[in-house]
């Protein structure tokens, strides 16, 4: 009776030793998404989807003759043809300031849990990152963000507020 005992006590050991040993190794580190409904702390606030990367006034400036939004279909995160238009722009931007920063807002409408819309902004968001790095651009030089639902830029339950409201925005 105490052989199996032990036997059990010793299997009980081996497999705790087995479960902690693989529970760590899939941790990472790191996260490249910040997922921030009420802001990022900032010098003096939180972050309000204006610029709040340190980019040099050349690259403000020629960002700011870009459209900055790229929309989405419903309940996606597939880069249109639109957006791609949109994107190759920031991409040659990008690419020819090597230093040069960016920010990705993934945005919904309100249709959607809370927790869902905030998991597909940030899908929303690392498509467009996706995009760009395709394009050539360093990763690190992009940001993620995801607001979900919580920063509409149209207000009401309309078909047009739901487009508005469905996209991912650049800021430098």
């Amino acid at each position: 009776m105490s052989i199996s005992i032990s036997k059990v006590a010793g299997l009980a050991v081996l497999s705790s030793a087995i479960v902690f040993a693989t529970g760590c190794a899939n941790k990472r580190s790191t996260s490249d998404v910040v997922v921030a409904p009420l802001g990022i702390p900032s010098g003096q606030g939180y972050y309000s989807g204006a610029v709040s990367v340190n980019n040099s006034s050349a690259v403000t400036t020629g960002a700011e003759d870009l459209q900055a939004v790229v929309y989405f279909d419903y309940d996606s995160s597939d880069i249109t043809a639109q957006a791609a238009s949109v994107l190759n722009q920031h991409a040659s931007l990008l690419s020819s300031n090597s230093s040069a920063g960016v920010v990705i807002a993934g945005h919904t409408d309100e249709r959607g849990s809370r927790e869902y819309n905030i998991a597909l902004g940030e899908r929303r968001a690392q498509a467009a990152r996706s995009y760009l790095a395709g394009q050539g651009v360093a990763t690190n030089n992009i940001r993620v963000i995801s607001y979900g639902e919580e920063r509409p830029a149209a207000a009401g339950n309309t078909a047009e507020a739901y487009a508005q409201n469905r996209r991912a925005e650049l800021s430098y």
